[in-house]
Parts: C-alpha cells; structure tokens; sequence
C-alpha cells in the first residue's frame, strides 16, 4: 500500500509541475484569477476537485 501511495504522490507531482513547465504565463495567469477569488469559491472548487478524484479512483479500480 505504501507504494501505491508514493506512486500516486509522484503522479500527482507530475500533474502538478505540467502547467508551470508548458505554459508558465498561463500559470501565473491562473494564479493571479484564483488569487481574487472568494475563500467561498476556493473551498468549492477544492471539494469539486476531490470528488472527481474520488470518482475517477472508484471508476479506474
């Protein structure tokens, strides 16, 4: 289990370096957008965000 879990990890480390490495101006861009949005809208897009992966974990297993 402990594999899976770092395997994951670094998935998600990948995923997460993609758009700063391809497109940095989109980056900042998307940073900057995501900055002025309200702490309501984050949590939102946060928990919209999980159950995705949720929903892909149980779809993909």
């Amino acid at each position: 289990m402990s594999d899976e879990l770092l395997g994951a990890f670094a998935l998600f480390l990948v995923f997460e370096g993609l758009l700063p490495f391809a497109s940095p101006g989109l980056f900042r861009q998307t940073m900057m957008q995501m900055s002025e949005m309200s702490d309501s809208a984050l949590r939102l897009t946060g928990l919209g965000a999980m159950i995705l992966g949720v929903v892909l974990l149980y779809a993909f297993r």
